[in-house]
């Protein structure tokens, strides 16, 4: 297909769809608002949430020998645009959190709608995701559907702290950098290397249940056993600290093993103040649990999506 036509795809038909799945929830040419959309879906696909999930992405571009500049542009816009945005719409369908949740301090209440919206955004992150290549669409299609998993009712695999865990860090991690790497190269190559998608899944499981930490209350309530209530919240610390330890080994033997040792050392680097951060809010939590807390956690957040993003944005332009 055409790259004008692509183009045309990408603006065209979200809307349509989207308007359509409106309408299908309830809403009609007089009481459609302005923007199409209600106020809680917009708000519930937490499209600010999507960048926290960035540094994969760009970590795996700074991998590649050789990028394909159009591709990796619609691999961003398919991930961060549709998919990501989607899951975390399902993921509010079904839950319905009164409480703060990622990226979120005040979430509304979800309407129908925003189920059809979260299909509606499927249907077309699939059809793109075949321009680029099958392989990527088949990624996607098994990024949505144990997404779909983890928050739908009858399934629900967040309420199981061991697979819940790895299921979150191996498709945010492993699974992203996979495909982000194959569909952004030149050759579309399936030779993708292990390491980095190793360091990319102790990354996200390094900071992954930090996310958890304040909801321990919450989640007991909707009978879900976290990773984070499994540890406790000083355990939690711990464990983080451990896999991130983790990364901090793989990114080595991966650089080194490329003799780019200073690609490490800018790690180490951009990474400084996401440690310090961490280590003064798990002095602040032993004296005081009430400190893990959902604005700490954001920081937490914040800081370890920036200072990655950062690092990966440097050795990318430096490779």
């Amino acid at each position: 297909m055409p790259h004008c036509a692509l183009r045309r795809l990408i603006f065209w038909l979200p809307g349509t769809l989207v308007k359509t799945a409106a309408k299908r929830a309830g809403a009609t040419e007089n009481n459609l608002p302005s923007d199409v959309l209600h106020r809680s879906t917009i708000q519930l696909l937490r499209f600010h949430f999507s960048l926290f999930l960035l540094p994969v992405y760009l970590f795996a571009l700074s991998q590649l020998p050789a990028i394909n500049w159009t591709d990796a542009v619609i691999v961003y816009v398919v991930l961060h645009f549709f998919v990501y945005p989607s899951s975390n719409g399902y993921n509010s369908y079904m839950d319905r959190d009164q409480t703060p949740i990622g990226g979120l301090k005040n979430p509304m209440q979800p309407l129908k709608e925003l189920f059809f919206v979260t299909i509606v955004m499927d249907v077309i992150a699939l059809a793109v995701a075949f321009i680029v290549s099958a392989y990527f669409a088949l990624g996607v299609l098994l990024y949505i559907l144990v997404s779909r998993a983890y928050s739908y009712r009858d399934i629900r695999l967040k309420k199981y702290p061991i697979v819940g865990y790895l299921v979150v860090i191996l498709f945010q991690g492993a699974l992203t950098f996979f495909i982000s790497y194959h569909a952004c190269s030149t050759n579309k190559t399936l030779y993708v290397p292990i390491l980095p998608m190793i360091a990319a899944t102790c990354l996200i499981g390094g900071y992954y249940p930090l996310t958890q930490i304040y909801q321990h209350h919450e989640d007991r309530c909707d009978g879900v056993l976290t990773i984070s209530m499994l540890l406790g919240k000083r355990g939690t610390f711990i464990f983080c600290g451990g896999i991130f330890a983790a990364a901090t080994l793989v990114m080595f033997i991966t650089f080194y093993n490329k003799n780019r040792l200073d690609f490490f050392y800018i790690f180490l680097g951009c990474m400084l103040p996401m440690v310090a951060y961490f280590f003064n809010w798990m002095r602040k939590v032993w004296k005081n649990e009430e400190e893990a807390n959902f604005k700490n956690s954001l920081w937490m957040n914040i800081l370890a999506s920036g200072c990655t993003a950062i690092c990966f944005v440097t050795l990318l332009i430096l490779r």
